[in-house]
């Protein structure tokens, strides 16, 4: 006997689910289907029926998310034998689908492997969203990209399939252990190390606290365009570091923050040479595309 536990979810809960399960130590997989409105996910796994006690772990775990919205309260239900797991499917834009498993690709899709990780960046939460869909529309081949804060590296991934030389950085141990399984089961070339640009390692980890030192990269001119999905409080530090670090007409393409900051952050890059070409909106989170102006060096 097995226990099935089930909850619909927004986009904004999966990363938050995975993360929250990590630290009552489960190691199962989610099975994660569209759910009806105004729900965007139904997420499943299990349980064997005499682990109570991690029952109950996961119960206290995910509770907080149920209180502040994000999902439905956690259903419980016993089942004679756990379902075999299923690849899921989550399709974004024009081309890319994620997968979690073997996945055939079909003409014209492209394929992203990304298995379940502490490190952000699933591709199911609208910034990961927003940011596939402009990577699109923006990235050739042969440009030389910077994936500041690589998470899982859902985002280096997609790039390098689309033909981009990518340098993915982050100062998290675990994002950059993802990062690398993820190049290996997508089978790219990403150059990985853990290292913030400019002055981000002074900057602490995105979640508040010190980090070990790391590989610092200084800004020159070292890239055609830089991809970052991370805090807006922290893009408008690094806002020199950014400008300093593309060539000229190089671009940025930023995510991880909501449309309440998009007046701060074009108003603190505007003054160093920079302008909105594009721009995507998944409800109140956004992602903008700035371009260094033609007369900046």
């Amino acid at each position: 006997m097995t226990i099935e536990l089930s909850l619909d979810a927004n986009r904004e809960a999966i990363d938050w689910i995975r993360s929250l399960l990590a630290t009552v130590n489960f190691e199962g997989n989610l099975q994660i289907e569209t759910a009806p409105a105004p729900w965007a996910f139904h997420v499943c796994f299990y349980l064997p029926n005499d682990d109570r006690a991690k029952l109950e772990q996961i119960e206290t775990a995910l509770s907080s998310l149920h209180r502040t919205g994000m999902t439905t309260e956690l259903e419980m239900t016993i089942v004679e034998q756990k379902l075999e797991d299923a690849i899921t499917t989550h399709r974004i834009g024009n081309k890319f689908v994620i997968v979690n498993g073997s996945y055939k690709e079909q003409p014209n899709e492209i394929a992203l492997n990304i298995e379940e990780s502490l490190a952000f960046g699933s591709g199911f939460h609208p910034t990961t969203t927003l940011c596939l869909r402009l990577i699109e529309r923006h990235i050739t081949p042969n440009l030389e990209i910077l994936d500041l804060g690589c998470g899982t590296g859902i985002l280096s991934v997609a790039m390098a399939k689309l033909g981009a030389q990518v340098h993915a950085i982050d100062n998290d141990a675990v994002a950059i252990e993802a990062t690398e399984r993820a190049i290996h089961q997508n089978s790219v070339d990403v150059k990985v190390d853990r290292a913030s640009l400019g002055k981000g390692s002074d900057l602490g980890h995105w979640m508040g606290g010190e980090v070990p030192e790391t590989l610092s990269i200084e800004p020159d001119q070292n890239f055609d365009l830089i991809v970052a999905n991370m805090f807006a409080r922290i893009l408008i530090d690094l806002s020199e570091d950014l400008k300093a670090a593309l060539q000229p007409m190089g671009r940025l393409i930023l995510s991880g923050f909501t449309i309440e900051y998009e007046e701060e952050l074009t108003e603190t890059l505007t003054p160093l040479g920079f302008e909105r070409i594009d721009r995507e909106q998944l409800g109140e989170w956004i992602a903008i595309v700035y371009q260094l102006k033609s007369t900046q060096n």
